[in-house]
């Protein structure tokens, strides 16, 4: 939800579903949705674009690597 909200824009949007592996047609569609923050976070367009390779390749840290990378003993 945290980072579909940072998205603001729909052009913003956009442009990071498609880094995250979205055709173009499904993101236009997804990133002019009228769903509340929340309903977007729990439904299939989410779900299904940001995972943590998809989050990798946009250039965002997954928090578990970055929890091993601080507490690695």
């Amino acid at each position: 939800m945290c980072i579909w909200k940072n998205w603001k824009r729909v052009k913003t949007r956009f442009s990071n579903l498609q880094k995250c592996g979205v055709s173009r047609n499904q993101a236009w569609q997804w990133a002019n949705t009228r769903k509340a923050y929340w309903s977007t976070a729990k439904s299939h367009i989410l779900q299904r674009a940001i995972t943590s390779d998809a989050l990798r390749k946009a250039g965002y840290m997954c928090l578990m690597d970055y929890y091993v990378k601080v507490y690695r003993k």
